[in-house]
């Protein structure tokens, strides 16, 4: 049995700028967009979504899974974080300070 702790569950967050000037650029990024949610991600902005993962494996294993889905242009990023790192995150909405929920409703899953 896998140990699960706040240090071994991950976060993995793909963040992408992708052109959108073209009919076929827009439809791409959307398809991405499209695709990510279908992978179980969940979108924190426009261009940056979230999934939480059970360790480092299956980080890399949806690191595959969005290679294959992604755009012919744009820019696209892919960050890990451990969960005790998402705690860590501060964000705020209309000038007030919040801290991050350190819990999603993927977190469930496990």
């Amino acid at each position: 049995m896998t140990w699960l702790s706040s240090y071994r569950i991950m976060w993995i967050m793909v963040m992408f700028d992708l052109p959108v000037t073209e009919p076929e650029e827009r439809k791409a990024a959307t398809d991405f967009r499209n695709d990510l949610l279908d992978l179980g991600f969940e979108m924190t902005q426009f261009s940056i979504y979230l999934r939480c993962c059970s360790g480092r494996e299956q980080c890399e294993t949806y690191t595959r899974r969005v290679q294959n889905t992604l755009p012919p242009g744009g820019k696209v990023y892919i960050h890990f974080l451990t969960d005790k790192q998402y705690q860590q995150i501060i964000r705020f909405e209309n000038r007030k300070r919040h801290a991050a929920s350190g819990k999603s409703d993927q977190y469930d899953l496990f």
